[in-house]
């Protein structure tokens, strides 16, 4: 028989702050952080704007040596996670290390790292690069470094799925603990990827937003003017427990993770299935393992990216699952505010979903001002709304039809 498992930390880095206390309270006030970009001088590319993180100063977290052997990502990760763990209050003593794991996606690592050292190559030969440069790229070192820090030798894993990775993290997590092969798992992913190949790459496919004049207002997913996406910095990291082991040590319990579902479109490297076959019947994987009816969930965090076929797909998706009740759900994409994560989507927004259940209030959808026909529901337009309800939904979707879905439940005790 399966475990019930629990999320008792949440750690939030992103472009709208450092730290959950300071991320959740800008998202209710509707603030976004999208900017000119400043990590690298954005001169001539289509898009000039991003979700950086603002004044993030790694050296908070890590020691100034230790810095050049790990990319962004990893700085990020460690930092949610810290975040994460210091709510949780959890003491990863000698007794549950080994029952203790640690499973942070990323959907491309350390871009930032590659890019520099391949300057290198090129200015002075093979002997310029780094020899951190490997461990510094590759994405399970976001997990060997929060595992090392915590002395978590439980489960160790890592996922590159694409603007699913975070997610798939996540409910891969829940079913460790459910399964019994580990009572604690940080988990959750990172992504550092505002850089001048990463943003010419994702222009070249003509799939960001080049609202440049205005940045803040550039991310605005369902609206009828949106167009494309924004790039975004950060980590999602959340604390999952057993059950009984939360309670054996008196842990604040901030909601029950309950579902999880994976589903794959087989039908295209980057546009999404038509009707959203993929989205429709991940969704329904995700409430069907929770063994709940779908007129129980309450909230949509919604994969909403903000481009144009995306936001419309996902919406015929959302009907498709809740029929004519889709139209009472609130829905919101709160990367109308931080820019779209990629890889590390998935674990903010199941922070943020975990967030909303516990204060029973939902973040808006910012700058949607234009109703579109094909995006017709109640996407919490612009201002945080306090509802009641039991369920949240948390949407992931990747290139190359790789999809995930996470659903969570107010804690309400036994």
């Amino acid at each position: 028989m399966n475990r019930r498992v629990v999320v008792t930390g949440v750690g939030l880095v992103c472009a709208c702050g450092i730290g959950t206390s300071e991320v959740w309270p800008n998202l209710l006030a509707g603030k976004s952080g999208i900017r000119r970009v400043s990590l690298f001088d954005p001169t001539g590319h289509d898009s000039q704007i991003a979700g950086e993180v603002p004044g993030f100063d790694p050296s908070r977290w890590v020691e100034k040596k230790e810095l050049k052997k790990m990319g962004r990502f990893i700085q990020l990760a460690i930092a949610a996670a810290a975040d994460a763990m210091q709510m949780t209050a959890l003491e990863i003593t000698p007794e549950i290390a080994d029952r203790t794991g640690v499973y942070i996606g990323s959907g491309i690592g350390g871009f930032d790292v590659i890019e520099r050292e391949h300057s290198k190559l090129l200015a002075g030969g093979p002997g310029r690069i780094s020899p951190f440069f490997i461990p510094s790229a590759i994405i399970n070192l976001a997990s060997g470094y929060v595992s090392i820090r915590y002395g978590a030798r439980g489960p160790n894993s890592a996922t590159a799925t694409a603007c699913s990775a975070s997610a798939h993290a996540v409910g891969d997590s829940f079913r460790i603990i459910a399964r019994s092969d580990a009572e604690v798992m940080i988990c959750g992913g990172s992504e550092g990827a505002i850089t001048p190949m990463c943003i010419g790459g994702f222009s070249a496919m003509r799939a960001l937003s080049t609202r440049n004049d205005e940045p803040q207002r550039a991310s605005r997913p369902f609206d009828a003017e949106r167009d494309g996406f924004v790039v975004g910095e950060g980590a999602g990291v959340l604390v999952l427990e057993s059950l009984e082991h939360a309670e054996r040590r008196g842990a604040t319990i901030l909601a029950e993770i309950v579902g999880y579902g994976m589903s794959g479109d087989a039908y295209h490297i980057t546009q999404p299935a038509k009707q959203g076959d993929g989205a429709y019947r991940v969704m329904k994987l995700a409430i069907e393992n929770a063994a709940i009816h779908a007129d129980e969930v309450g909230y949509i965090n919604a994969h909403g990216t903000s481009t144009p076929i995306g936001d419309a797909t996902e919406t015929t998706a959302i009907k498709r699952v809740f029929g004519e009740r889709a139209r009472k759900i609130p829905i919101s994409s709160t990367k109308s505010m931080t820019g779209h994560l990629l890889g590390g989507a998935g674990g903010l927004e199941a922070g943020i979903g975990v967030l909303a259940l516990r204060d029973q209030i939902v973040p808006p959808t910012i700058n949607y001002e234009h109703p579109d026909p094909a995006c017709d529901l109640d996407y919490v337009p612009n201002q945080a709304r306090r509802v009641e309800f039991r369920y949240a939904l948390s949407n992931s979707f990747g290139f190359g039809g790789t999809n995930a879905a996470l659903l969570f439940k107010r804690w309400e005790g036994r």
